[in-house]
């Protein structure tokens, strides 16, 4: 009955969890969740206001499909300050989130028979994206003693004559890596004899820690700004998850190719939530720091009370909001007659046991023991968790 691309896609472990956790809520149970993917924080006041004023301003028709003019130019500018990146509005499209982007990117890029690199443990939508495109992606599997970053080495033997793009999320989701100046000019070297895209998902951008200086990939030169589409948003920087409003910047033929896929789908994102995009983007800046700094605190201690947990392993994360951390010595242990053969397994059980909601790594593309726990939660919060963890691990046999 189904078409068969729908076989392409595998149910999400990630949603499994996070329904099983609602269902817990609504029986009265107190659920702590290390599981959501979005700051806590309430969006700033004056980004508010400004959708507030596009209301009663009445700018609720619909707009240009690639976003409105002063929108575009405001990104473009961002770029330039931020990145010491020169686009023109025609090289941006804004869409329905940075994920919007990335769909309309892999159908207006990729073709069946391509091949793209895409390292792993990686974002739970990149797989399906590039299968719904027709295309295969190769799995590059990174670990803990490289912070989950690729290597050149390891780029270069994954390169083939079918290779399309290099998906490269900086900083990453689930596992906080990010890379160097250093470390993607190496990549880029590896790259730059071939034909291959980037694809530079950079939506955690203003989320690094311990003074860590981000770097756009594009701006490693004007041949890189060529060939890189980057990726970005509000959501994560401003708190604006809800409000959906993403973008990408990339040579004018692929963004027109781009809008055409968004003008048969969703034609422009919300108006009102543009509105408010501009006010994050022109505005005072100062509660992205604010978030920042309350992120890098939370990770500090939520790290401190990973790593006291007998077994656990967890490398410190320079960027997002998440520990991935290395579970695997809990993974084949026994509560009863019930086995927990799997993170899967795990996860469930934490979350039965400790009612602690957390992400098991198979949603990521990897197999191995890990865990995803996000601290974009209270720091009371953030202790209770642990606390509840501590004590229901201690219980396995």
């Amino acid at each position: 009955m189904l078409a068969k691309r729908m076989s392409l896609i595998k149910p999400s472990p990630t949603l499994a969890i996070s329904g099983k956790a609602k269902a817990m809520r609504a029986q009265g149970l107190d659920v702590i969740d290390f599981s959501v993917g979005e700051p806590d924080f309430p969006t700033p006041e004056h980004i508010k206001e400004a959708g507030i004023k596009a209301i009663k301003d009445n700018f609720t028709s619909y707009t240009a499909n690639p976003g409105i003019p002063e929108l575009r130019s405001a990104i473009t500018e961002k770029l330039r300050k931020d990145n010491n990146l020169d686009y023109q509005p025609t090289e941006i499209i804004v869409g329905t989130g940075a994920k919007q982007e990335l769909f309309n990117l892999a159908m207006a890029l990729f073709d069946e028979g391509d091949e793209i690199i895409l390292p792993t443990p990686c974002w739970v939508s990149y797989p399906p994206q590039i299968h719904l495109a027709g295309a295969t992606p190769i799995y590059l599997v990174t670990g803990a003693d490289n912070g989950f970053k690729i290597t050149p080495d390891q780029l270069a033997e994954a390169i083939t004559p079918k290779t399309k793009a290099l998906i490269l999320t900086n900083p990453s989701n689930p596992t906080g890596g990010a890379y160097t100046k250093d470390e993607l000019a190496a990549i880029a070297a590896i790259l730059e004899p071939t034909n291959i895209f980037v694809i530079s998902d950079e939506i955690y951008e203003k989320l690094v820690y311990d003074g860590f200086e981000f770097t756009s990939f594009p701006s490693l030169s004007p041949t890189w700004k060529e060939r890189t589409i980057l990726i970005n948003g509000v959501s994560k920087a401003y708190a604006m998850t809800g409000w959906r409003i993403g973008y990408a910047a990339a040579p004018e033929p692929i963004i027109k190719a781009m809008a055409k896929i968004q003008g048969h789908s969703t034609s422009n994102a919300n108006s009102i939530a543009q509105k408010s995009a501009l006010a994050a983007l022109l505005g005072p800046q100062d509660d992205i720091e604010s978030m920042r700094q309350a992120f890098e605190e939370r990770r500090n201690i939520m790290l401190d009370l990973m790593l006291a947990i007998p077994g656990v392993k967890c490398t410190k994360p320079q960027g997002a909001f998440y520990l991935f951390a290395d579970w695997s010595s809990y993974i084949g242990r026994n509560y009863g007659d019930r086995q927990l053969a799997t993170c899967i397994d795990l996860a469930d059980y934490l979350l039965d046991k400790a009612h602690v909601a957390i992400v098991p790594g198979a949603a990521f593309e990897t197999q191995k023991g890990y865990l995803r726990f996000s601290y974009a939660t209270a720091l009371d919060r953030i202790r209770e968790g642990m606390d509840r963890l501590t004590k229901a691990v201690a219980e396995l046999g």
